[in-house]
């Protein structure tokens, strides 16, 4: 069995992630997808963790091909999770990760429309609804949520979620009636309301959108697609990594694997990872370099299992739940976090020592970054306590 080194992980990173400064990409979907999609939840990350990979600025190429070209889509991924990702690949995602969701999804909503006394049939209550939602939306064309709300009474329903739990209250139906429709293809998220870095988008019909809606492939031969895709990017990675990242189940994750040609390599500490059979060998590594990544980064969260790139920095740099803040890297390695005040300076802190090369090419990224944030101001949804403190 081959060995893979830490050093040559780091070196695959760097090249295949457009982090290194000569392996920097000119086109945003290209780079969305050789990443296998941009983590979305947090909608600033889209934008700076593409402006990581570029050569020029990203946040106008982002807009071109999200809300013009269309050749990029925001939908609910991998582990519940938003991705923007080429429309090509929409079509993999939606059927090895995002609909085996909605099952599940729906019994349990429909449950909690019956208890929290909406209505006592959920499950015709919840069809007649999005009936109405997309009749709705086919007539305005695109409508924030508070618009179709308006146009459908029983949107404005609420029920209540954790009851007797200090987080628990009434919460509106209205999203979660727009999460099924979007995860079913129904319907697609398009520009924001407000700047790139909104939460709030309008809605459009799935079909307007994109000419054809999403194509629909069968369930196995795009779970083992989308594992040959990841692969060619993060690999070599564990089994942990890869059920962890998909968030399948054992079964389909084995499917998928029989269906493509993977090799076994060792790793550093004793663990076996695979790749794609016939990527053995080792790559050379790039110039030393550094980057600043955002919170929620696609290679910042790739892997479950992290000490090859994390160390020892869990604990300032997660927060409670597993999301990852803003973080600072040199030579394939986080070594500290940054965040940016409200003056908009970018506060950066290590973690440990770089040397003098390694401080000067995170300086030069700190400075490359301030440029292309110019007046913006991006605060992570997800606070990490680092970040809290960096941003004080």
């Amino acid at each position: 069995m081959l060995r893979c080194s830490d050093e040559q992980r780091r070196a695959r990173l760097a090249l295949r992630h457009h982090l290194a400064p000569a392996a920097r990409g000119d086109d945003v979907v290209a780079v969305a997808g050789d990443l296998v999609g941009l983590h979305a939840s947090d909608p600033a990350s889209i934008v700076l963790a593409a402006e990581a990979r570029m050569r020029g600025s990203a946040h106008a190429a982002l807009e071109d091909a999200l809300y013009e070209e269309r050749s990029l889509v925001r939908l609910i991924g991998m582990r519940r999770t938003m991705f923007v990702v080429p429309v090509a690949l929409a079509a993999v995602v939606q059927a090895s990760s995002t609909r085996g969701l909605v099952p599940g999804e729906r019994r349990r909503f429909v449950a909690q429309l019956e208890a929290g006394g909406v209505t006592d049939d959920g499950a015709g209550w919840l069809a007649a609804t999005e009936a109405a939602t997309l009749a709705a939306l086919a007539q305005r064309g695109e409508a924030s949520t508070a618009e179709l709300s308006a146009a459908v009474p029983a949107l404005r329903a609420k029920v209540t979620v954790a009851p007797g739990r200090a987080y628990g209250g009434s919460q509106g139906v209205a999203w979660k009636v727009l999460f099924l429709l979007a995860a079913d293809g129904h319907i697609v998220r398009g520009r924001p309301l407000g700047s790139w870095v909104s939460t709030m988008h309008r809605w459009a019909p799935m079909r307007g959108w994109l000419p054809g809606g999403i194509a629909e492939l069968d369930t196995d031969a795009a779970a083992a697609e989308l594992v040959r895709r990841w692969l060619a990017a993060f690999g070599p990675a564990t089994m942990t990594d890869l059920k962890w990242w998909t968030g399948w189940t054992a079964g389909l994750l084995k499917r998928a694997l029989a269906q493509i040609d993977t090799a076994e390599v060792a790793l550093d500490g004793g663990a076996t990872g695979l790749v794609l059979a016939g990527d053995e060998a080792p790559v050379a590594a790039p110039a030393p370099w550094a980057a600043l990544l955002p919170a929620l980064d696609p290679t910042a969260m790739g892997w479950k299992e992290r000490d090859w790139y994390l160390g020892a920095h869990r604990e300032a740099l997660f927060d409670r739940t597993g999301n990852i803040g803003p973080t600072v890297w040199w030579e394939g390695r986080i070594v500290g976090g940054w965040a940016q005040r409200a003056d908009g300076e970018l506060a950066v802190r290590l973690l440990e020592d770089v040397g003098a090369d390694g401080a000067a090419a995170i300086d030069a990224e700190v400075a490359r970054l301030h440029t292309r944030l110019g007046d913006l101001r991006v605060t992570p949804r997800f606070r990490t306590p680092l970040e809290r403190e960096l941003a004080a």
